[in-house]
């Protein structure tokens, strides 16, 4: 049983769509809990974004720590140690921080610090490699729909967030569903 558990916490397989899942789940109880609420719907749809991007990367965060201290401690991590833990905690703490600026979005128009926290992840993304990138893109839909002006713009740019996250979730299900390594999966290895 524990091996099974330590198994499934070590197969990076698993996370993408396990956080997407999670992030799916955050965004329905954000907007069913302020259904009530007279929030424009601008503000609404930049909260979704952010938090259902917020959660799916700090989740995957979240279990790259989980899967690197327990490597660590079934002494099964090869590699440099302080680099992978550093990985974590930069991909961690802004994906956090998004979440808990969630409700300022809804608050405000004026809420800024997502746009830096998503800069943020980009870059940290796309410097962690190329491989990134389709991780990368919701960031930059956030960063473009938090500064759009025109409604058009806004709803072209739901739409492209929309139809990536659902590629990012099959991709994640072929993924899983291959039960390889991301080096394998990817041609790397």
């Amino acid at each position: 049983m524990i091996d099974q558990f330590v198994a499934l916490i070590v197969d990076e397989g698993k996370w993408l769509t396990a956080s997407m899942g999670l992030g799916l789940l955050a965004v329905t109880i954000l907007l069913y809990q302020h259904r009530h609420l007279d929030v424009p719907i601008r503000r609404r749809v930049l909260a979704a974004m952010n938090l259902f991007y917020g959660v799916t990367i700090g989740t995957m965060a979240f279990g790259h720590l989980l899967a690197v201290t327990t490597k660590l401690a079934l002494r099964t991590l090869e590699g440099p140690i302080p680099l992978f833990y550093v990985i974590g905690i930069v991909l961690a703490i802004p994906s956090w921080w998004i979440i808990h600026h969630t409700r300022k979005i809804l608050a405000s128009d004026n809420e800024r610090t997502t746009l830096v926290l998503n800069i943020w992840l980009a870059i940290t993304l796309l410097a962690l490699g190329i491989h990134n990138f389709p991780l990368a893109v919701p960031a930059f839909l956030n960063i473009g729909y938090q500064l759009h002006s025109h409604r058009v713009v806004g709803w072209a740019i739901v739409s492209i967030a929309v139809v990536v996250n659902v590629g990012l979730f099959i991709g994640s299900l072929i993924f899983l569903i291959s039960g390889q390594s991301f080096e394998q999966f990817s041609g790397i290895e």
